[in-house]
C-alpha cells in the first residue's frame, strides 16, 4: 500500500487562490463600515477575513500561474489590495455623507461644542452626527448590508479575477469623482435643518433690528436649537430614504470600478 503523496504544485496552487482572495477581503475589511471600525479589534477583523477567503477561494475562477515568491506576486498582492481598499473607501463615503451633513446642521445650531469621539473613524465628530451615524449603521443591517458586502466580494472575483488588469487612471478618477456624490448626500441630509434654521436665523435679525435692546443671546441660542431639534426629528424617517440612494450610487459606482479593472 503506497503512502499518500502531496503534490508540491496543487499545494502551492490552492496556497496562491486563497492568499489572493485573502489580501483582497481583507483590505476591504479594514476600510468597509462596521467591520473597519477602529472599536474591532485586528486580530476580529483578520479572523473574519481568514473565514470569508476559506468560504470563498474554492469556488473562485482559477488562480494564474504565478510563483508565490516572484516579483509578479508582489504586483498582484498589490493589485488585490488596491480592489479591495476601492470598495470599501466607496461603501464607508455613505457613512460620511450623513456626518457631514448632520456636522452642518450642528454647527449652525449652535452645538459645535458638543463633541464625541466617533468609534466609526476615530475622530471628534459632534453629538448630533454621532447619533445619526449610529441610527444609519442599524437601518444598514436591517437592509441585511452585512449581507450585501459578502455578495459584493464574491462578486468583485468573478467580474474581476485574480489574474485581471489593475487600476488604471480612470479607475482612480471614478473613486475621486464619488466625492461629488458624498456631498450631494451630505446636502439632501441637512437641506431641510439649514433651510429652516437659516429662516430662523434671519427672522431674529429683522427682530433685533426691530427692537435693539432685545438680548439677543438669551432669545436666539434657544430659539435656533429648538427649531433646529424639531425639524432633524420630523425629517430622521428621511434617513432610510437618503441611504438607499446612497447606497444604490455606491454599488452603481462599484460595478463601473470592478468593469474599469477587469
Amino acid at each position: 500500500m503506497t503512502p499518500f503523496a502531496v503534490d508540491e504544485a496543487a499545494v502551492l496552487e490552492w496556497l496562491g487562490q486563497f492568499l489572493w482572495a485573502l489580501f483582497r477581503i481583507a483590505a476591504m475589511f479594514m476600510v468597509v463600515p462596521l467591520f473597519g471600525t477602529r472599536s474591532v479589534p485586528v486580530r476580529i477583523r483578520m479572523a473574519l477575513a481568514l473565514a470569508f477567503a476559506l468560504a470563498l477561494f474554492p469556488v473562485l475562477p482559477d488562480p494564474p500561474g504565478v510563483d508565490l515568491f516572484s516579483p509578479s506576486a508582489v504586483v498582484l498582492v498589490l493589485q488585490q489590495v488596491m480592489i479591495g481598499i476601492a470598495m470599501g473607501f466607496i461603501i464607508q463615503l455613505v457613512f460620511d455623507a450623513i456626518v457631514i451633513g448632520i456636522q452642518t446642521v450642528s454647527m449652525s445650531m449652535g452645538l459645535g461644542f458638543a463633541i464625541f469621539i466617533d468609534r466609526q473613524n476615530g475622530v471628534q465628530v459632534p453629538v448630533l452626527s454621532q447619533f445619526h451615524l449610529i441610527i444609519a449603521m442599524l437601518l444598514f443591517l436591517s437592509l441585511d448590508g452585512h449581507l450585501m458586502l459578502v455578495q459584493l466580494l464574491a462578486e468583485s472575483f468573478q467580474i474581476v479575477p485574480v489574474d485581471a488588469g489593475g487600476f488604471g487612471a480612470e479607475a482612480f478618477w471614478l473613486v475621486a469623482s464619488w466625492g461629488s456624490t458624498l456631498f450631494l448626500g451630505a446636502l439632501k441630509v441637512a437641506l431641510p435643518a439649514a433651510t429652516a434654521l437659516l429662516i430662523t436665523n434671519v427672522a431674529i435679525g429683522v427682530v433685533s433690528r426691530a427692537a435693539p435692546t432685545l438680548n439677543l443671546f438669551a432669545i436666539g441660542l434657544p430659539m435656533t436649537m429648538l427649531v433646529g431639534f424639531v425639524v432633524l426629528f420630523l425629517t430622521l424617517p428621511t434617513l432610510q430614504q437618503t441611504l438607499l440612494f446612497l447606497l444604490e450610487e455606491a454599488l452603481v459606482s462599484i460595478d463601473r470600478l470592478l468593469l474599469l479593472a477587469s
